[in-house]
């Protein structure tokens, strides 16, 4: 048997994953770098502001620890997760066993579906607009996907796993608590899990995301339930691939014996890391701060060029249109030398739509709106 690149490419391509996204805007990205000051780059939802000293200090304090880490994670880790859930969002009811340390969230999510036993034959189903990972995570599990933002749809179909992202990426959607509630209700009726992304619960805007793990959604009960969470936005740590998984026990636990086997842990100085940066409120509430000030800039500058923006009470993005296509208005705006990305990036529904990320510094931020004025 052909265990070479080759056959694994083609494993890939039989599993029907899509070509990455992003490697499609090459030729517009050189346009926008060709502008005479410089591309502004806001394509992607990465971090550019520095990370903050005592976490940098954290990730060197441990950096001689020259054994395996565990899976499970630090207690102090765990606990800091615990803490932060309940004084951040209002969450009780989770418990230090519980928590789940993992590298970033995005290798969760493309793995969570294999990862819970699901196969050929289930049902996955993502919203309609949904961030491209979730397709690809139930691909590389052999499932099938449905995009639905709404139970009815389904009929009688009874799926394995129902993915809810609130805030929503690319939209900045908000899913009220009685929407949440009746999702979670529904899956436990038929027994589905629910897993919710909710990497960007701290940055609402004109309302307040509310958790999963929230009592008012799940009843006071985590059965059948999973929240992801991820330092990447709140902490600006993307490069230090820092997350961590938490609800239903019984899946928890289901989680970490298999991770254990495969040697899914987290870097020991990450862990040390991801401790202090959620023991401390202060410096997330200045990172949404800059992220606040950059939207209202960015945001008065599309509107003032002729954009709409759409939902966006919460999240990095701005989901913004001219109602037109959306490769349309990517050349419209690679010709200012402003890079974005399409809607259908996300699914067939924003076809006349961009995702415009807040992640640029404030000098790139205003010659962004400059730019769009002129």
């Amino acid at each position: 048997m052909d265990q070479g690149p080759g056959a694994a490419r083609d494993r890939a391509l039989s599993a029907g994953l899509p070509d990455f996204p992003w490697d499609s805007l090459a030729d517009l990205k050189a346009q926008a770098q060709a502008h005479p000051d410089g591309v502004v780059d806001l394509s992607v939802g990465t971090p550019v502001d520095p990370v903050p000293d005592q976490i940098r200090a954290a990730l060197a304090s441990v950096s001689d620890r020259a054994g395996y880490p565990t899976t499970h994670g630090t207690p102090e880790l765990r606990e800091a997760a615990v803490a932060a859930l309940r004084r951040r969002f209002e969450v009780e009811g989770v418990f230090e066993k519980d928590v789940l340390p993992t590298i970033g969230s995005k290798e969760l999510v493309a793995w969570l579906p294999t990862l819970l036993g699901v196969g050929a034959g289930s049902l996955v189903v993502i919203p309609e607009l949904a961030y491209p990972t979730y397709e690809v995570g139930a691909l590389l599990a052999g499932a099938t996907v449905v995009r639905s933002d709404g139970l009815t749809a389904l009929g009688p179909q009874n799926p394995a796993i129902i993915w809810l992202n609130s805030p929503s990426n690319p939209t900045g959607r908000v899913l009220p608590v009685p929407h949440l509630r009746k999702v979670v209700s529904w899956a436990r009726e038929r027994g589905a899990i629910v897993l919710s992304d909710e990497c960007y619960m701290s940055l609402g805007w004109e309302t307040t995301p509310v958790s999963v793990l929230h009592p008012s959604v799940n009843e006071g009960s985590m059965t059948g339930i999973l929240a992801v969470h991820s330092l990447s936005k709140s902490s600006s740590l993307a490069g230090y691939r820092a997350g961590f998984v938490t609800g239903d026990p019984a899946l928890v636990a289901s989680l970490l014996e298999v991770r254990k086997h495969a040697g899914m842990m987290v870097p020991r100085p990450v862990q040390e890391a991801m401790t202090v940066a959620l023991s401390d409120d202060s410096h997330v509430e200045s990172q949404k701060s800059r992220y606040r000030a950059r939207r209202t800039i960015l945001r008065g500058a599309l509107e003032s060029a002729g954009f709409t923006i759409d939902h966006s009470e919460a999240g990095l993005y701005l989901w913004s249109t001219r109602g037109e296509d959306a490769w349309k208005t990517l050349s419209w705006l690679a010709e200012r030398g402003i890079l974005v990305a399409p809607g259908t990036f996300y699914g067939p529904t924003g076809s006349e739509h961009v995702r415009v990320a807040l992640t640029a510094t404030d000098e790139r931020i205003q010659a962004a709106a400059t730019r769009l004025s002129s």
